[in-house]
C-alpha cells in the first residue's frame, strides 16, 4: 500500500491502525448504504460500520454497527476484504484498519439511526453519481457481481 507522506510522522512512524468494519448487507440485486449524518464524512454514502469497541471482535462490531445504524440485525457474516486507509481525522493523520464482511441474511426493516441520516437498497445502476468514495463504488460493484 502507498502511505502519502503527510501521514507518515517525522520519526518515520505510521499512527497505530484503528481497527474498524463494515457490512455490506445484500437483498438480491441491491445492497443496503447508509448516508453519514456527521463529520468528516457527512453526506456521503458507505456501507453501514464502524469502530470495533475494546474486547469486541470484529463480527460482533460488526453486528452492532449495523443494527445501530439501520436497524437491522445480521447474521452469517462473510469476509470480504480488508484494507489499511489512510486519513485525517480532527487535523491528524489517521490510519483505519478496515474488515468488511458480506451478508445476505438480516432481520427487519432498515431505518437510520445513530450517525446515518438516511438509509436505502442500491442496485448497480443506482451507484452512479452516489456521492461516495470511489473504492466503496468499486466494492459495492464487486459485491453485486457476486452469485446470489
Amino acid at each position: 500500500m502507498d502511505i502519502p507522506d503527510d501521514i507518515i510522522a517525522a520519526d518515520g512512524r505510521l499512527p497505530a491502525a484503528i481497527p474498524s468494519v463494515s457490512v455490506a448487507v445484500r437483498a438480491g440485486d441491491a445492497v443496503l448504504l447508509v448516508r453519514r449524518g456527521r463529520e468528516p464524512s457527512r453526506g456521503l454514502w458507505a456501507f453501514p460500520g464502524g469502530r470495533v469497541e475494546p474486547g469486541e471482535t470484529d463480527e460482533a462490531a460488526a453486528a452492532r454497527e449495523v443494527l445501530e445504524e439501520t436497524g437491522l440485525a445480521v447474521a452469517d457474516l462473510e469476509d470480504f476484504r480488508s484494507v489499511t486507509i489512510a486519513a485525517v481525522r480532527d487535523g491528524r493523520p489517521v490510519r483505519y484498519r478496515l474488515r468488511v464482511f458480506v451478508t445476505v441474511r438480516f432481520d427487519g426493516e432498515p431505518a437510520a439511526g445513530d450517525d446515518a441520516d438516511a438509509v436505502g437498497w442500491f442496485r448497480l445502476d443506482d451507484l452512479d453519481g452516489l456521492p461516495m468514495p470511489a473504492s466503496m463504488v468499486e466494492a459495492a460493484r464487486a459485491i453485486l457481481a457476486m452469485p446470489r
